[in-house]
Order: C-alpha cells, then structure tokens, then sequence
C-alpha cells in the first residue's frame, strides 16, 4: 500500500502497517533529509491534552484516550528498537478567572468518576514553583498522565525503525490518484505510476486536492503558527525545589520546559503557538504571543529568543477534526488533525490498519 504524507500522523501509519505486516511504501517529497519548514509536524510543539481534554465522550475522546495508552507502548516498543523518545510527563491547565476554575471543578469531578487522578491546584502552590507562573493564574487542573513529546524525536524514530521493517521511503510528490482494477495507482510529480492495493492520504491540505478529480470533497484549510525557543536571562534550572511539574498551558498558550544542553545552569523553553488563518505570519501576533497576552512575567519578558519558527496545521472545513474516512474500497483519508496530531497518531494509525483489514 501507499501513504501519502511524511508527516508524524503519515510516518505513523506507515510504521505500524509495516508492525502488522503489510508491504509500505511513503511518498513524500521531504523525504530527501529535507522536510518542508512549514510542515505542521516539524513545527508542532508535542503537548498532549487527554485527559483533560473537555469533553467526556464522543470519538475525540476515545481517541484521545487511545493514543495516550498507544503512546505508551510505543515509547517502549521504539526505545527497545534503539529509537527513544524525548517525553516529558505531567500537565498543568492554568485558571485565570472563575469561569475557568468552575470548569476545571467540573471535568475533575467527571475524572474522579472515571477513575482518572486529576488534580486540583490552589494558588498558593502555583505561586511556590519556579519559575513563576503567569500573575493572573488564580488555580490549575494538573493531570499526570498528559504531557509532552519532542516530535522531532518521534519523526526519526518512526522513519528510521520502518526502515528497518522494510519501509520504501519514496522522495516525490503525489499528482494524481487513479482507479485501477483491484486498487489504485498514485502518479508521482517526477512521472513514476506507484501501483497499490490501497492508499492512505495524510497529506493534510494537499489530500484535498488529491481527492478532488475522484469527485471527493473533503475541504481543508491552513491555519499557520508561530512558536519561540526562548533562554532565560538569568541562570536558572528547571530542577530546582518546587520545579514545574510538566509542560504548561495558559488561556491556549503551550511553554514547554526544554532540556539542557551545554550550559547545566540554563534553561530554555518552547513557547508557542499562534492561531492565523491562511499562510502568512503575523508580526503583532508573535508579539502577541511572546508578552502571553501582557501577562508574561519578568522573566519571560527578559529571556533572549534562540529561534522562531512557524508550520501550518490542517484544519477541515465543515467537519471536525480529524478526518477520518474510508472514501472508497482501498482509498482512505487520515488527515486533517488541526492541532493534535502528535497526540492522535498512534489511534491514528491504528483505525487505518482495522479498516484495511476489515476490507
């Protein structure tokens, strides 16, 4: 079978067919060690919200809930392979108002039921760690089991032990998809005719237009982000007593705690990202973005930025996201995850494989 589309949901569909044993070839054209700068994957920051995610039910919380449990697994399935993964546990959900507090009362009581250890946070606990938090943080909803995962750590891995299952990576890109008797036939940019049983689009956008000659339609839209590595201005540790407990998430915005490299003194963090419709970047919203809205503390505001980067999320219109569809007998769409597609590859992956061995 094809699959189109490198990025971490394409990479991971790819890895765990090849797991069942099925013949896997990746189409995409960033597979030359060059990937596109703009690629969602390569700019996603990798905070995984499951369980407190809002909702307590539906298919975007069984899948939510899957992939944490499939994340697991293949943490250790990868790291055995000699790929390990860069995780990060723990999660802390900031409260800036009462309307917040109130919901995250609720989804903890909903938790408690479901046998879930979410945890309550006073302010008075937020203001013991170090760095400090936002001032208007008032309480928190921490949960142990979410956090965050490098995707650049989980791309090499994915590529690399499906290499070693026998992937055939194939560095071109799709132009047009084709019926054939008993399966289909993926024409490549570069004029090769990729003949297969069946195709697996996560191509994000460009599935779209893909699909759109077969008489599917199944639009999507870019959503562009901006993310910060940021080093502190002054010395500190994120090991020191009363340490964040994980990566952390105000009013939507992730600041993920980085590991050190080089200087044992320093500390760096992810921060990110913006939402803009469309493809370009917006200056005032980075700016946005880097003040947290004007509740950035001093620190915050004195740390030296190391890189700014930006990548484009797939968004369905119409739909929720992710799409997930068997549009014909071998044709199916995986795509369109908007911005959880680190977390939701691994269930991802797994409802392509059922279905193509449902068939």
């Amino acid at each position: 079978m094809v699959v189109v589309g490198a990025g971490l949901v394409g990479r991971a569909c790819a890895w765990h067919l090849l797991q069942r044993g099925h013949h896997v070839q990746l189409l995409d054209p960033g597979l030359d060690g060059d990937p596109d700068p703009n690629s969602g994957s390569w700019a996603a920051l990798g905070v995984l919200m499951a369980q407190v995610f809002h909702r307590s039910s539906g298919r975007g919380w069984r899948l939510r809930q899957r992939s944490l449990t499939l994340w697991t697994l293949w943490r250790q399935q990868l790291a055995a392979q000699g790929w390990p993964l860069a995780w990060r546990p723990g999660l802390l959900l900031l409260a800036g108002n009462d309307d917040d507090l109130e919901r995250h009362q609720r989804l903890l009581a909903s938790r408690q039921r479901q046998g879930m250890p979410l945890e309550l946070w006073s302010r008075p606990q937020l203001e013991a760690l170090a760095p400090a938090l936002p001032a208007g943080a008032t309480s928190a909803l921490y949960s142990a089991a979410d956090g965050q995962l490098d995707p650049g750590t989980a791309l090499d891995a994915l590529l690399g032990d499906g290499l070693r299952l026998g992937l055939q990576p194939c560095c071109d890109r799709a132009e047009r998809l084709e019926r054939r008797p008993g399966g289909w036939t993926v024409r490549t940019s570069s004029g090769q005719d990729l003949r297969a049983e069946a195709v697996v689009l996560s191509a994000g956008v460009a599935s779209a237009a893909l699909l759109e000659s077969l008489g599917h339609s199944q639009p999507q839209e870019p959503v562009l982000g901006q993310a910060l590595e940021l080093e502190l201005a002054a010395p500190s540790s994120w090991d020191t007593p009363g340490p964040w407990p994980g990566a952390v998430v105000w009013q939507g915005v992730n600041l993920v705690p980085r590991p050190r490299t080089g200087d044992p003194a320093g500390a760096r963090l992810w921060l990110g990202a913006t939402l803009e419709p469309g493809e370009q970047a917006d200056p005032a919203a980075l700016t946005h973005l880097r003040q947290l809205g004007g509740a950035a503390p001093a620190w915050l505001q004195q740390a030296a930025v190391i890189r700014r980067w930006q990548g484009h999320r797939t968004h369905p219109i119409g739909q929720p996201a992710p799409l997930l569809a068997e549009l014909e007998p071998g044709l199916l769409l995986a795509s369109g995850h908007y911005r959880n597609g680190v977390l939701l590859a691994p269930a991802t992956a797994e409802w392509v494989a059922d279905q193509l061995e449902r068939s």
